[in-house]
């Protein structure tokens, strides 16, 4: 069965230590507890959109290494397609070094390893996948030359995609905004991408009228436990996010994306597909870890 959606982006192995605060810079602090997670922002929206009720299709790439074998088995257990996902000779899987607050908070180093060795290339060889799914999403943990390339190839065959502008260090290329549908900012991208402070719900509602402005179909700014703005040419809607006491944010994002994903290709309407997301989103930060933090569809019934 052909894929409703696919997912260009990352597979990481994360190395999650928690503490009771994070260290300083110089400082050597006593950690509570430490283990090793399949993650990456690609394959834990993959991971998302599987469990919530599609089918998708990862295309990415890992190292020759024990973790890049330990992260596709992972995506393999889940149903995904991964035809798609490469292996690089000679070089490490991704790795993300997290490490956890009391109050849940965190702070990521990321080594690329095989996700920066994921050329257009790579991507177009898979074409196949492309043309037959109803729905692509990228990230910004591989190459911004294959992202380009992914998000042009998905407007040409008319498909509806989803940028998730994750890790934002600054503005997109001007050129890319054509291409996307959705665009997914939380508030430190959405101030990275226009260069203005995103700090409350009006100051979100600018950015993401901004981005707009660049060409964005439409923009979802997601705002942690004040919810979620949808800011379209239509008008804005806020989306109030389901109040519970987190335990680890980390896979919060993806999780929300994943499930707004499947219930787009499902049919849901767009409001109710961003509440699906949320709901989804607001039961993985309750539980540690990211690909484990992220509930199934059954968890999510009435």
């Amino acid at each position: 069965m052909s894929a409703k959606v696919v997912v260009v982006g990352s597979l990481n192995m994360d190395l999650v230590a928690r503490a009771e605060r994070l260290p300083r810079a110089g400082e050597t602090l006593a950690g509570e507890s430490f283990f090793t997670v399949p993650g990456g922002k690609g394959a834990n929206q993959a991971v998302a959109v599987a469990r919530l009720g599609a089918s998708v299709a990862m295309v990415g790439n890992v190292g020759d290494d024990a973790y890049g074998q330990q992260l596709r088995q992972a995506l393999n257990v889940e149903g995904i397609d991964c035809q798609a996902v490469g292996v690089c000779p000679g070089v490490s899987s991704g790795v993300a070094l997290i490490t956890v607050d009391a109050a849940s908070q965190n702070c990521i180093v990321i080594i690329p390893g095989g996700n920066g060795l994921l050329t257009p290339a790579a991507v177009q060889r898979f074409d196949a996948l492309l043309q037959a799914a109803e729905l692509i999403i990228c990230q910004l943990e591989v190459p911004t030359e294959t992202v380009a390339w992914t998000l042009a190839r998905g407007r040409a065959l008319g498909k509806r995609v989803i940028l998730n502008p994750a890790p934002a260090t600054g503005p997109l290329p001007a050129e890319w905004f054509a291409y996307i549908d959705y665009l997914t900012p939380n508030e430190s991208e959405a101030e990275a991408l226009t260069g203005e402070p995103v700090n409350d719900m009006a100051s979100a509602q600018r950015a993401g009228e901004r981005l707009l402005q660049l060409g964005a179909g439409k923009v979802i700014v997601t705002l942690g436990a004040q919810g979620a703005l949808l800011v379209s040419r239509d008008g804005c809607q806020h989306f109030p996010a389901p109040q519970v006491q987190p335990l680890d944010t980390t896979a919060a994002g993806d999780t929300f994306i994943g499930g707004f994903a499947a219930a787009l290709v499902q049919g849901k309407e767009e409001g109710e597909a961003i509440a699906f997301g949320q709901r989804a989103a607001a039961l993985s930060v309750t539980r540690a870890g990211a690909q484990p933090s992220i509930p199934y569809l059954a968890e999510l019934a009435p």
